[in-house]
């Protein structure tokens, strides 16, 4: 071993004819050769010493292993050692789990953890964070929170990696509380776990989490961190705070690649303000960083959402040609969905139909979408059979058909529409919103009765209701409840998740008074909320957001920002 330690930064060959010259055979030597000849790209003289080794031990294994991680040669030496009748140890596990992650092999890693059991090795720190990460790579959440709960040893490693697991995973209210949890137990944060959960209260639009997370991150001195820095500038972001995002961005301005500009970038496009999306795209030009396909993905987002949609075709074109880049799915999307909004249906469904790639069912709902919100009635069937095609069981395409179809009085296809629905069991999906009250996330589901205050907060909606009829509301009715009688249709609607949220934001009163109420919704939101909501401002002499599944919605003084198109 002194021969090794002697020499650091010498050439492991001048090492390797030292040991052959003093005729050493100790193991280990070998084995700490092997690994300073891979680390120094010499792999070729690592394999012929191996080679050469009578009697390779699990570490000598193991380095080998190691160098090949993320490739199948890697699985390929794991099964020779097994046959060479060597066990591994916990590092040679660790290796190969991070290795089943990054190839999605996900038999083969399930065989790993079936051995790792039955040699007592996954309950190690090290193979429970790789097997954490496989399994968030293969998406089982459930299995890694499974091998979490039985890890019996603990360290903030393990809690990172199971944070990360779940925030990658959409369950974003279950990392947020392992992050409190890990707190709770003493372990310090790392990067990785406050980054994670920013992500989680980002997804959420969880204001007050992000706010915690931030003071913590900065108690811990891990805000100047870029990763964390990055996730802070995206969580303000999504909450639509993007003068907070700004702050954090200029704040470490010095350090920002650009994934953080591009998140800064996001964060304006989600509100529509191209304008300053522009001047971001400029600024980072200025400083010599060289926009990517998210950069220009933020520019169309931004032109969609401010409703320039002609522009997106010019910028499409700017990024082929003046940067060399291909646009993937997302950006065809975008500019579908632009040229249908814009009135050119035949143009958008050519586009569709021609680019690159297959179109998804993301790229026919943008065009029902349009189509719907232009009118087009056949059309719009066309483009719902398409999308039915590819999620067969997907009731937005049947409730935005219906609703067309009702408008333009072709009630027979409504009651076809129902039928079809009814016989192929396509149910409406469960829309879920959410409000975050003095840190504590509350979720509500259309007609929810389990929360505490669910007395109190139907009859304050019951007022709200009565107050905007007052002022002139009528309802939009869902014309997949045509057959309802007017009262349970009128209930339908009263009691959306998203009223719901709302009504328990102004019960509660912990929304200082004069603050927006933030709702976030899972699905896309509806006609009638979306009118309701406009005079709701009125009621209340304040702001509403809401975050849906397609975009942010600042409804003020009875209108919103979005101008009726989402």
């Amino acid at each position: 071993m002194m021969v090794l330690n002697d020499n650091k930064g010498l050439d492991p060959r001048a090492i390797h004819a030292r040991v052959i010259k003093s005729n050493i055979t100790d193991i280990a030597i070998f084995n700490n050769l092997v690994t300073h000849y891979f680390k120094s790209n010499l792999s070729s003289y690592a394999l012929s010493l191996f080679n050469r080794i009578p009697s390779p031990n699990v570490v000598t294994w193991t380095s080998l292993i190691t160098a090949h991680s993320n490739t199948l040669l890697s699985l390929h030496y794991f099964l020779s050692m097994l046959r060479h009748t060597i066990l591994p140890n916990h590092r040679t596990v660790a290796s190969l789990f991070a290795t089943c992650a990054s190839l999605s092999c996900l038999s083969f890693g399930l065989s790993l953890h079936s051995l790792s059991l039955k040699l007592a090795l996954s309950h190690h720190p090290f193979p429970s964070s790789s097997l954490l990460t496989f399994y968030s790579k293969c998406r089982l959440p459930n299995h890694a929170l499974q091998v979490f709960d039985q890890t019996p040893h603990r360290d903030n490693v393990s809690y990172s990696a199971i944070i990360v697991a779940l925030s990658q995973n959409f369950r974003y209210s279950d990392a947020l509380f392992l992050f409190a949890d890990m707190r709770c137990q003493g372990f310090m944060s790392t990067v990785h776990s406050v980054s994670a959960s920013l992500r989680a209260a980002a997804q959420l639009a969880a204001l007050e989490q992000c706010r915690i997370i931030h003071a913590h991150s900065v108690v811990a001195g891990l805000d100047s961190s870029v990763v964390v820095a990055t996730s802070l500038v995206d969580g303000y972001g999504k909450t639509g705070l993007v003068n907070d995002a700004r702050r954090v961005f200029e704040d470490n301005l010095y350090c920002m690649n650009v994934v953080g500009w591009n998140a800064m970038m996001a964060g304006y496009a989600q509100q529509g303000d191209c304008q300053t999306t522009f001047e971001l795209f400029d600024s980072m030009e200025g400083c010599g960083l060289v926009p990517d396909e998210y950069s220009f993905l933020a520019i169309l987002t931004s032109l969609y959402n401010a409703g320039m949609f002609l522009q997106i075709d010019l910028w499409l074109n700017r990024m082929k040609v003046g940067y060399g880049l291909e646009p993937t799915l997302e950006h065809y999307t975008c500019l579908v969905g632009g040229m249908a909004r814009a009135g050119q249906l035949e143009r958008a469904e050519q586009i569709a139909l021609t680019m690159p790639f297959k179109p998804d069912a993301a790229v026919w709902r943008a065009l029902l979408s349009a189509c719907a919100y232009h009118g087009a009635v056949d059309k719009a069937r066309v483009m719902a059979r398409k999308v039915l095609e590819l999620e067969p069981h997907d009731d937005s395409a049947f409730v935005i058909v219906a609703n067309v179809l009702s408008a333009a009085g072709r009630w027979d296809d409504v009651a076809e529409l129902r039928k079809t629905m009814k016989d192929k069991r396509v149910k409406k999906k469960g829309g879920r919103s959410w409000i975050e009250v003095q840190g504590k996330v509350h979720v509500f589901v259309a007609g929810d009765w389990k929360h505490e205050r669910s007395v109190e907060i139907y009859q304050k909606l019951s007022e709200l209701m009565g107050d905007i009829e007052k002022l002139g509301y009528v309802p939009v009715w869902d014309e997949l409840l045509h057959n309802v009688g007017e009262e349970k249709r009128k209930e339908a609607l009263w009691y959306h998740s998203e009223k719901l949220a709302v009504a328990f934001g102004v019960l509660c009163g912990s929304v200082p008074q004069g603050k927006p109420l933030r709702i976030v919704k899972n699905l896309r939101i509806c006609k009638d909320c979306h009118e309701a909501f406009k005079y709701m401002t009125r009621v209340l002499e304040r702001e509403i957001i809401v975050r849906d599944v397609n975009r942010y919605h600042r409804f003020l003084n009875g209108d919103c920002s979005c101008k009726d198109i989402w």
